[in-house]
């Protein structure tokens, strides 16, 4: 049908009929039961009931993508261990497999992620009355280094925004540090999401957890947006965008962080774009913000987490020894040991 011709049943039908042979795009489920029906595995058939499972619960791509890698390698281990029938599974499959990715080098984070998405496979078989529950009576636990986060030299942060001269990296680069948002969460940003008059961002749903939250613009990073929001094209749905009609990719955004990093002089420091990130925390604890505060502006459901930030950046506990050890020096302490 052409421009101009009338509308006729005939080219409404043939119209839908094209529609209706136009194939649909798969689903992450579709790519993952795809590669699964391509492979011998003990327990396939729970492992696809689970797969959909997941599905249902409406998971993120990347959260079933995780959990089809690790389960898809355990079961691979328990069969070449020799086992077919996943009934038979005792806690030292479990251990085996743990020894093995160990063996393998993976970074002990890696291997704790890949455990936890085993043992939640093994909790959905105990629901449907596959495997008892004694398989998991005693808990394992893999002990995880608690490091510190990385943030970046106060002086560094300002050698960093001085090389940053281009409006809309700068836009974007400020309003990482500022609101400590992922960097993930910043490309995604359509321009709706921008609250300009109240001075704030509104994140509907969290890039890691889902969790949506309200962040604010400093008088610094608004300026820097109000720059940017002239010159950007009206057209396009999304704040940061790429030369397509989608944002602006993640590897280009922490390609331009590492270009500035080397003409800042500061990349052979290993920063990476999450430290800006770790920054906003650690400079908001430094100026007297509360936990709980901080907690909802970095999105985490855990106060724990947040926690971590004060042990880096506590001013108060830094007073308190320089205090304590002048009195020390000056021999003002009594008493016997």
């Amino acid at each position: 049908m052409t421009y101009g011709q009338p509308i006729t049943h005939e080219s409404v039908q043939s119209g839908s009929e094209a529609l209706r042979e136009q194939p649909l795009s798969p689903t992450p489920i579709d790519r993952i039961l795809q590669k699964l029906s391509c492979m011998e595995l003990p327990a396939k058939e729970h492992f696809e009931r689970y797969m959909h499972h997941k599905w249902r619960l409406n998971h993120k791509p990347r959260t079933l993508a995780s959990s089809f890698t690790s389960v898809m390698l355990f079961l691979s281990f328990y069969g070449k261990s020799g086992k077919r029938e996943i009934e038979k599974i005792e806690r030292v499959d479990l251990e085996g497999f743990i020894e093995q990715e160990q063996d393998r080098g993976l970074r002990i984070s890696t291997v704790r992620t890949r455990l936890a998405c085993i043992i939640a496979f093994l909790h959905f078989l105990m629901e449907q009355d596959v495997i008892p529950g004694s398989v998991l009576k005693r808990g394992i636990k893999l002990k995880l280094p608690d490091t510190l986060p990385r943030a970046i030299n106060p002086t560094d942060v300002k050698k960093l925004l001085s090389v940053i001269e281009d409006i809309r990296d700068r836009a974007l680069f400020l309003l990482l540090l500022r609101t400590g948002i992922r960097i993930g969460e910043a490309l995604g940003l359509r321009f709706n999401d921008l609250d300009i008059k109240s001075r704030k961002v509104h994140l509907f749903e969290g890039e890691k957890n889902s969790m949506g939250r309200v962040v604010y613009l400093s008088d610094d990073v608004l300026f820097a947006l109000k720059l940017w929001l002239r010159r950007r094209n009206e057209n396009k749905e999304f704040v940061f965008y790429g030369q397509s009609h989608g944002h602006l990719c993640y590897s280009t955004g922490r390609g331009l962080f590492v270009k500035y990093l080397k003409k800042a002089g500061l990349d052979q420091k290993s920063y990476t774009v999450h430290c800006l990130r770790h920054t906003f925390a650690s400079e908001l604890l430094n100026a007297g913000m509360r936990l709980e505060c901080l907690q909802q502006l970095r999105g985490h459901q855990d106060i724990e987490v947040t926690r971590r930030y004060a042990r880096l950046t506590d001013t108060t506990r830094e007073e308190e020894y320089f205090r304590a050890m002048a009195v020390i020096e000056k021999g003002g302490i009594d008493g016997t040991y």
